[in-house]
């Protein structure tokens, strides 16, 4: 019993104080609201160890809290689940939100909605909490809506702004589309299964998927555990921004830095990788569903990692870092090594978030340029940005015995191992994947730390970082669009309100303690977290009973597991194999052309102006978007406006009334004229119709 207090605490706790700090946002002083929201995700923290250490010792708990509703024969009930899994990602969220709440002391510490934002972070803390503890479909739901919700909330924080307005209703808008295939496939669990509950779904899968297919079209069917596999992963498409509904997550960046880094490293993307890993015994009884999620992953793991070589804004190159990474989890889903997935989305929450804050620091730093291009040479004026920096970047490109390496190293190798269809081209990606994510990784590191100085001279661009981010947006925006795409730190500090950037003569500077502690706090796991967790959770008995792999069909973690001798070992062995070499090329390859030879990257530029342009502009993916689906929208608008409403409805059915009933009116009054013949012409004439209306009838 003292144990499922505590479950319940972990949620309330940061639901507690977002209600404090949201309701009472304008009337409590600022440490107030962020002293509540803190220690409520402080407690919540504190509270995942304890029962981490209970899970871990073997007491795992399954059951509801209340029932909600009741249906007809359904039961619909708010229950946790708490097992592996579940603590693991419990940890993940609590730590990195309790490092960005505080790391938004400083960060929003001149932000008129100071208190809003501690509100809105706390609430999205809350969601994703009740999202991982559920035990059902309709809880999952629930948080599934919620962080969807606060995101929209945050994306858009600063609502004068209609770039920000354009990035949390694009946002909401492709999530809507992936969340209708979730519950769809929540549907068909509901209509096959007769409940929601995880365990007893889990348990009748296998029989009802034995023999259940349904109708697709006409004649047409598909396996049943195949439909709804693949409809619960549209709606992970959606949350973790894969290929085509990524679109939203690049432009998520109009929100405040501190808010990104949540939405990219431990909330909202990591949704929807948790979430297949959970219903794995539905994925692995149905090989199709698996191979559909491979191709997706492959794609987005390569292809938005090219899409980081060109950026300029420096939130927008960690973006597309986070939907290459992303790939990467859900490729290693898709080869039935969830449990590497899981790792891997571990180990990237704690480094992605370091860089996310690194590069709030650094925009801090310069007094709000992102453009990476105006910066250089910051290694000396902020050192502690700069060694957590390339702690972060270290092990983003999977250097050895940095916590990434671990778990990038093992997905590139079990997807080795996997003969499902669509593992062939998905090892390519990955692959490839390596060399391109070190290049523009160390491309964006030189370019920000090392070199020239070039801060102090941001008129020559433009807008500074209004400049670089529209370079990156150019399909949406003007040249100016972007001015102050990240103002929130500091702002009493800026010349003017269209003023971004150092002024000719000033000089960047180390951010306060509150910035760089988190930095520090988050570098070390970025080191040591994956040596300390591979051998447990990849190769031991850690997920045993929250993942479900069927190693007969799908042998991927038992061949994986004879491959491995160590995490030590693992790590000295890297530097033969071809996964170091490409990124070692990449780094050497971004050295060479950033730093010793800049003039390469413009004349290339020039060269393969076609590549370029088709990189600049996303492959479209936007324009696409904007002319078939909202164009056809507004063209089905104006076709249902003018000839439904104003053709058909107002033009035949009131209008035409109207002329009916006027012209019968009309007609009718010929024969009102008080003459007695009149009448008694009409009468005939009236006698006349029925008498032949009858004899016809007859």
């Amino acid at each position: 019993m003292e144990m499922q207090k505590l479950y319940l605490l972990v949620p309330l706790a940061p639901l507690v104080g977002a209600i404090i700090a949201g309701l009472f946002c304008r009337v409590i002083p600022r440490w107030v609201a962020h002293t509540v929201t803190i220690a409520g995700v402080a407690i919540a923290c504190l509270a995942s160890l304890v029962i981490f250490k209970d899970v871990m010792a073997g007491n795992t708990y399954n059951g509801p809290v209340y029932q909600w509703l009741t249906s007809g024969e359904y039961r619909f009930e708010v229950g946790f689940l708490i097992d592996q899994l579940t603590v693991t990602m419990m940890l993940v969220v609590t730590s990195v939100s309790l490092m960005v709440h505080i790391y938004t002391i400083g960060y929003m510490q001149d932000d008129p909605g100071y208190n809003r934002f501690f509100s809105y972070i706390s609430l999205f803390t809350f969601s994703m909490l009740m999202l991982v503890m559920s035990n059902n479909f309709m809880q999952l739901f629930f948080g599934w809506e919620a962080v969807g919700l606060v995101s929209y909330l945050l994306i858009g924080f600063w609502y004068t702004r209609p770039t920000a307005i354009f990035a949390n209703l694009k946002a909401f808008l492709v999530n809507r589309v992936g969340d209708f295939g979730f519950i769809l496939g929540i549907g068909l669990v509901l209509a096959y299964f007769g409940t929601l509950d995880y365990a007893a779904v889990f348990a009748l899968a296998p029989a009802v998927a034995a023999d259940t297919t349904i109708a697709l079209f006409g004649e047409n069917r598909i396996a049943l555990m195949t439909a709804i596999c693949i409809l619960l992963f549209i709606g992970a498409m959606g949350k973790s921004a894969q290929v085509p509904l990524h679109v939203w997550l690049p432009d998520s960046m109009e929100g405040p830095t501190p808010i990104s880094a949540l939405i990219h490293a431990a909330t909202m993307v990591t949704a929807g990788i948790f979430m297949v890993a959970r219903m794995s015994p539905l994925f692995e009884l149905s090989d199709t569903a698996l191979s559909f999620v491979i191709v997706i992953g492959s794609i987005t793991a390569l292809f938005m990692g090219f899409l980081g070589i060109i950026q300029n804004d420096i939130k927008r190159v960690v973006a597309y870092s986070t939907l290459s990474q992303l790939g990467y989890m859900t490729v290693a889903l898709g080869v039935s090594a969830y449990s590497v997935a899981i790792f891997h989305l571990m180990t990237h929450a704690f480094f992605k978030a370091l860089l996310f804050l690194g590069a709030g620091s650094v925009i801090i730093g310069m007094h709000h340029d992102q453009d990476i291009r105006n910066m250089g040479g910051l290694r000396k004026y902020m050192p502690i940005t700069w060694i957590t920096s390339l702690i972060g970047s270290l092990a983003l490109i999977g250097t050895p015995f940095f916590a990434g390496f671990y778990s990038k190293d093992s997905i590139i190798e079990a997807v080795a191992l996997s003969h499902l269809p669509g593992a062939g081209f998905a090892y390519f990606a990955v692959m490839a994947g390596v060399f391109v994510t070190a290049f523009y990784s160390f491309r964006m590191y030189f370019l920000v730390f090392h070199g020239e100085e070039r801060f102090g001279k941001a008129a020559s661009h433009g807008h500074g970082a209004a400049h670089g981010a529209a370079d990156s947006h150019a399909s949406h925006d003007d040249d100016h669009a972007k001015a102050g795409s990240d103002h929130g730190a500091h702002a009493d500090d800026e010349p003017d309100a269209h003023h971004h950037g150092l002024a000719p003569g000033q000089k960047p500077h180390e951010t306060p303690w509150v910035v760089t502690l988190p930095l520090i706090m988050l570098a070390i796991p970025s080191v040591i977290i994956g040596y300390i967790g591979i051998e447990p959770m990849l190769f031991g008995d850690f997920f045993k009973d929250a993942i479900f792999v069927d190693s007969v069909a799908h042998p991927v973690m038992k061949e994986l597991a004879h491959h491995f001798h160590g995490a030590f070992a693992m790590a000295t062995h890297a530097v033969t194999t071809a996964v170091f070499w490409l990124a070692f090329f990449g780094v050497a390859l971004s050295w060479f052309l950033y730093m010793k030879r800049p003039d390469i990257p413009a004349a290339i530029k020039s060269r393969f102006g076609g590549v370029y342009t088709l990189l600049d502009n996303k492959y479209y993916f936007d324009k696409f978007n904007d002319v078939v689906f909202a164009g056809g929208a507004r063209l089905l608008g104006r076709g249902l406006w003018k000839g439904g409403d104003a053709g058909l409805i107002d033009g035949i059915i009131v209008n035409g009334s109207v002329h009916l009933v006027g012209w019968f009116a009309a007609v009718a009054r010929l024969f009102q004229t008080g003459h007695i013949y009149h009448y008694a012409f009409t009468m005939i004439i009236g006698v006349f119709v029925l008498m032949t209306l009858w004899v016809t009838r007859a």
